[in-house]
């Protein structure tokens, strides 16, 4: 099981305890609850001299979830275990669906400003929101940890993903070093690539257009692997069509999967990396080969927290894992800030409410409710608050859309803010 966080009366971080001890000192009055998630105690005196034991937090970035766990150096403990899972995707498409509606306002009405482009300089290591929002979050969880935990040392994966192999493990020698574009245009690269010749009926001696083998509107992309050429004729039959569906499926076997994941770890890694070192503490890196091999060495099944808790040469040679549940963390925000909603043709809807918290409460915190009487009589435990006028929709877990109580707020009592992440504990991994 995981371990629970204990603070002394000055929330001085001490060593964790189990959960078994926190229940005793929370029963005989001499701590009380100081945060939820991940659930921490404060203790009601003041230690002078804590033995705060060697722990390290390991770090296993990914594109969509990251992996994080605080690792005993001293007995290979893990104390704490959590997946983190990003909102970069959330991120791209609210920015995506702002622009269109931007672009279509201006094209809409001439006596708007004409579009501008490239009239802003970006500073020296600008990321992209959707990219930089992953740096932040970890970030924030490595301070917290700290806040909480006595970390004595950072380790984290600085892995590098190889565009050119993950698209073709045999390239080798000049043409890995020149990449496929070298010395090529686009459309001469393609016009080499298949022959000059329509790559559906072969038709040759005729005029060829750049065709998408997997179409935009059916999830391609415009990389070189997923573009190949077709006469005009086969071009408009095959349509919205993918290749395989227009009676070609070798054609579509060539498209190459495409690697927004791997270049968002790559175009983020150092970043993370500065961040962490700006915290003073001394911050380790690994390989994701050695991140595998520790796991290998171990036998423990592939899983974001365990792939952290083996970053690195400092892993311990026997990690204990008699639990398998580990916190997991979903970034959410802290709300749109979007002002006026929109139709899909930009016309506006709706303007965003002025007002955030409304007595005291705002959407995403977790509260205890304990209604006397009416229907809905009875005690529940734990739900998420969706703010709505003066009345609140309480939600218990699992619980959503029309099952939701309208419950007034008199009758709320705090269990956790919102603080831009939801939380929730993972299913028990078969393999422990």
């Amino acid at each position: 099981m995981s371990k629970v966080f204990v603070l002394d009366t000055n929330k001085q971080p001490l060593a964790p305890c189990y959960e078994a001890r926190a229940r005793q000192l929370l029963s005989k009055g001499k701590a009380s609850v100081y945060r939820r998630f991940p659930f921490t105690i404060i203790l009601k005196r003041s230690i002078e001299r804590p033995d705060k034991g060697h722990r390290r937090l390991k770090i296993d970035p990914g594109s969509r979830t990251t992996g994080i766990a605080i690792v005993n150096q001293d007995t290979g403990e893990i104390e704490f275990a959590a997946e983190l899972k990003h909102r970069g995707r959330q991120i791209k498409s609210a920015l995506d669906s702002r622009r269109v509606i931007r672009r279509s306002r201006r094209h809409r009405k001439a006596r708007y400003r004409k579009p501008r482009f490239l009239n802003r300089a970006k500073p020296k290591g600008w990321l992209a929101p959707s990219l930089i929002s992953r740096v932040y979050n970890i970030e924030t969880w490595v301070n917290r940890l700290r806040k909480l935990c006595p970390i004595s040392a950072i380790s984290m994966e600085l892995v590098r993903f190889d565009m050119q192999k993950m698209q073709n493990p045999e390239v080798s020698g000049v043409e890995y070093q020149q990449g496929e574009l070298f010395g090529y245009e686009v459309r001469e690269y393609l016009l080499e690539k298949w022959g000059r010749k329509c790559a559906y009926c072969s038709a040759e001696e005729t005029r060829l257009e750049v065709e998408h083998i997997i179409p935009k509107v059916r999830g391609g992309n415009h990389r070189v692997s997923n573009l190949t050429l077709a006469c005009t004729p086969c071009n408009q039959k095959k349509g919205s069509q993918t290749a395989e569906e227009f009676g070609f499926p070798k054609i579509e076997q060539q498209a190459k999967q495409p690697l927004k994941d791997a270049a968002a770890v790559n175009a983020t890694r150092w970043k993370l990396y500065e961040r962490l070192m700006a915290t003073g503490q001394p911050v380790e890196v690994g390989t994701g080969g050695r991140t595998k091999f520790n796991r290998r060495q171990q036998n423990l099944p592939k899983t974001h927290w365990l792939d952290a808790a083996c970053v690195g040469e400092s892993t311990p040679s026997i990690l204990k894992t008699e639990w398998g549940r580990p916190l997991i963390i979903t970034a959410t925000g802290h709300g749109s800030r979007q002002m006026c909603r929109t139709d899909r043709f930009g016309f506006p809807l709706t303007h965003k409410a002025r007002v955030k918290h409304r007595f005291g409460w705002q959407t995403g915190d977790l509260a205890k409710a304990i209604i006397p009487r009416g229907k809905y009589k009875g005690v529940y435990r734990l739900g998420r608050i969706v703010a709505k006028s003066g009345s609140f929709l309480f939600a218990p877990p699992g619980v959503s859309g029309p099952e939701r109580i309208s419950i007034n707020w008199k009758y709320l009592t705090p269990v956790h803010r919102n603080d831009g992440y939801s939380y929730s504990l993972a299913q028990v991994c078969p393999s422990f």
